[in-house]
């Protein structure tokens, strides 16, 4: 894959052809008053990213037997990283 080109966005209007163009090997970065606003990509790379995912319940429908059996529970002590106290949002 070709490396990431940046595009000013009047640029990029201006030779929006050859940014498509590029685009098909690599995404195509414009910005807008120096600041990253849009990615223009391939319509197979698009595809990728957003193909139908299996949601959770099918994947845990499709889980290795005894799945169900498995003992989960949630500490409900941890500290967290580096010590950061975690909140339980249900308290």
């Amino acid at each position: 894959m070709a490396e990431i080109k940046e595009w000013q966005l009047q640029d990029a209007k201006n030779r929006f052809s050859e940014v498509v163009r590029l685009a098909r090997s690599a995404p195509q970065l414009v910005t807008v008053h120096g600041r990253s606003s849009v990615v223009v990509i391939s319509f197979e790379e698009y595809r990728s990213l957003t193909h139908s995912r299996q949601s959770l319940v099918d994947v845990m429908k499709s889980a290795p037997e005894g799945f169900a059996e498995l003992d989960i529970e949630r500490d409900r002590d941890f500290e967290g990283i580096d010590g950061l106290k975690v909140e339980n949002p249900f308290e």
